[in-house]
């Protein structure tokens, strides 16, 4: 074994050890533990050139080494993209997804629940959407003279609820009659489409489309539909996060949504992104890694699903783990999307 392999051996293992046991690794764990062939000399020696160059930080000399986020980074870049999931656990997705007779929204949250249980970290699935908005039935009801209620059916079963003010006063068995002539018409279009529809219409339909198309564009607007998160107990019953200062970060960071927003659009199709520490570039997540993948059909339909855990995260584990419950999901959303 080469200096160089020898020494990434022992960061593999520096790191290893550190997600496991929360301490900082010293070279005679290693020396003990591991059959590398050399001496503990040698092994603190390459503890020394590795806190050099930044892979792990130790407080003293003599101290054992803990992973910083450049030496996780190579612990992750390391990895195999063959490595999958234990078979129980496999089983437990697969189970999950067997009754298609499920609402979409059940699934997603006990996808959610599922993989919190299973990493013991915070699990974060989002519903899958349409990357076009479309129209698919809508509903009109009188509540007064002037003020109608508008149900607006989206692809997916999305359901919109609207009031309108028409500036005259309207009977149901009119609202009733303007409804199904935007439903003849309107079926399956996006907002765009919809709006080239205004000429065929009354001037009270006129409205209810453009008030259609309003509501589909800001709909379309969203990246992702609002996230469910699990397990946020289980990551905080970790040692990383007893501080009561870190706790209430991790509160505030929840309640927010623009750094998962942030975090989202950085996925590609097809991978599995970790971010790790300070790569997030944001304060809130700057001990904390991200391990997202999308899923669903590209470019039609699709949600993301994720891990957020401390930087001692078992990415051997999660990495998996991710990658085999989006895949799931894309199958999931093929089957109802695709209609069998």
């Amino acid at each position: 074994m080469t200096d160089a392999l020898r020494k990434g051996a022992v960061l593999k293992l520096i790191v290893s050890e550190y997600i496991a046991k929360a301490v900082p690794v010293a070279s005679e764990i290693i020396a003990r533990n591991y059959k590398l062939g050399v001496s503990p000399a040698t092994i603190r020696n390459d503890m020394a050139r590795l806190e050099e160059e930044g892979y792990i930080n130790r407080p003293h000399a003599s101290a054992g080494g803990i992973p910083t986020d450049k030496g996780y980074r190579y612990y992750v870049e390391s990895m195999t993209e063959d490595i999958e999931p234990p078979l129980a656990e496999q089983q437990l997705v697969d189970s999950l997804f067997r009754a298609v007779d499920r609402e979409f929204e059940e699934c997603v949250k006990l996808a959610a629940k599922l993989l919190a249980r299973l990493v013991r970290n915070i699990a974060v699935v989002t519903p899958p959407k349409a990357a076009r908005c479309r129209f698919k039935h809508l509903e009109l009801i009188a509540v007064h003279e002037f003020l109608i209620l508008m149900v607006l059916v989206l692809s997916e079963a999305k359901l919109k609820q609207q009031f309108l003010y028409f500036s005259e006063s309207a009977t149901q068995e009119e609202l009733t009659a303007i409804a199904s002539r935007l439903n003849a018409i309107c079926a399956g279009l996006t907002s765009s489409e919809i709006l080239a529809q205004k000429p065929r219409l009354s001037p009270k339909g006129e409205q209810v489309a453009e008030a259609v198309a309003n509501v589909m564009m800001a709909e379309s607007k969203l990246e992702y539909d609002e996230p469910c998160f699990e397990g946020l107990r289980l990551m905080l019953s970790q040692p990383e996060f007893i501080r009561s200062d870190r706790l209430l970060g991790i509160m505030e960071m929840m309640e927010g949504k623009s750094w998962l927003e942030s975090v989202l659009c950085r996925l590609s199709e097809g991978r599995v992104k970790v971010i790790i520490g300070e790569e997030s570039q944001g304060v809130m997540l700057r001990d904390l890694s991200l391990v997202f993948s999308q899923y669903g059909i590209p470019n039609e339909i699709g949600g993301a699903v994720g891990v957020i855990g401390p930087t001692r995260m078992d990415y051997v584990r999660v990495v998996p783990m991710v990658r085999y419950l989006s895949g799931a999901l894309s199958n999931l959303v093929a089957k109802v999307h695709c209609g069998g």
